[in-house]
């Protein structure tokens, strides 16, 4: 089989008019669009309870200047609070209906709250939130909010599909240039509600998008841990896709990576 295309580690200190994707680990990824810097789940950190930062650790001109955070659900690893308080609190925050309050009790003060169907505008460019299938509690008793999955306006259509498993609507979202999909977790083992390898796989078919780049993966390992779950899912992600969807490219990028969208496709 043909060797699939990498993509070298790039460091960008701030927006230039790129139009560019960076996989910062986990969910976290930049988004350099139209101008703007939008940035998806942040978890800045390298510890969160008994896990700990395998890839780089992030310092703030990886992310930073922002023109918007976008948060998919509730859950610890998504809406990290250590986070986020890294973070100006003026930034524009896109959050499921009902996390809103979350965010303002630290003192953010331009949330939007929303759900599937909705759509906001974040420095010039548009953003559509669309359903995701995943459990939708913040544990342990914490709110409860629809999660939900992003898709960017603008010159490239990117979906953002946050924590989801496969699901029927997936087919709707229209044409896609890029679709960053999970394909993994943080430990040996993935629990409900996710998409494995597999089963990202398979959701290429229904949303055929013109790149796909694997995230949730290669960021987070329990302590005193290892194993291939660490660093295999991606790639099992590409045979699998290069099986059931060859017409998709896909881009493995390693957590600090870029790929410049004005690529034209390999």
């Amino acid at each position: 089989m043909a060797m699939l295309p990498r993509i070298e580690a790039v460091r960008t200190p701030s927006v230039l008019q790129r139009e560019s994707v960076t996989y910062l680990g986990h969910a976290t990824v930049r988004l350099d669009i139209a101008g703007a810097r939008l940035l998806t789940d942040p978890l800045l950190r390298d510890r969160l309870a008994h896990l700990r930062r395998r890839s780089p650790s992030l310092a703030p001109e990886d992310y930073e200047p922002l023109d918007g955070v976008l948060l998919s659900h509730l859950h610890l690893d998504h809406l990290d609070m250590p986070s986020m308080r890294r973070l100006e609190r003026t930034v524009p925050v896109v959050v499921p209906r009902g996390g809103g309050a979350i965010l303002r009790r630290v003192g953010f003060t331009d949330v939007r709250e929303v759900v599937a169907g909705e759509s906001v505008r974040i420095a010039g460019v548009d953003v559509l939130a669309v359903p995701a299938s995943h459990d939708p509690r913040r544990r342990p008793g914490g709110q409860a909010a629809d999660p939900l999955g992003y898709v960017t306006g603008g010159a490239a259509r990117i979906y953002f599909a946050g924590d989801t498993d496969v699901f029927d609507g997936m087919g709707e979202l229209g044409a896609l240039d890029l679709a960053l999909l999970p394909v993994w977790g943080w430990g040996p083992t993935l629990g409900t509600g996710h998409m494995d390898p597999d089963a990202a796989a398979r959701a290429l078919v229904m949303l055929q998008p013109r790149v796909a780049v694997p995230i949730h993966w290669g960021t987070l390992f329990p302590v005193g841990l290892s194993g291939d779950r660490l660093t295999e899912p991606p790639r099992e992600f590409a045979r699998h896709a290069a099986r059931l969807a060859p017409e998709v490219e896909v881009r493995i990028l390693e957590p600090g990576a870029t790929m410049d969208l004005r690529e034209p496709p390999a």
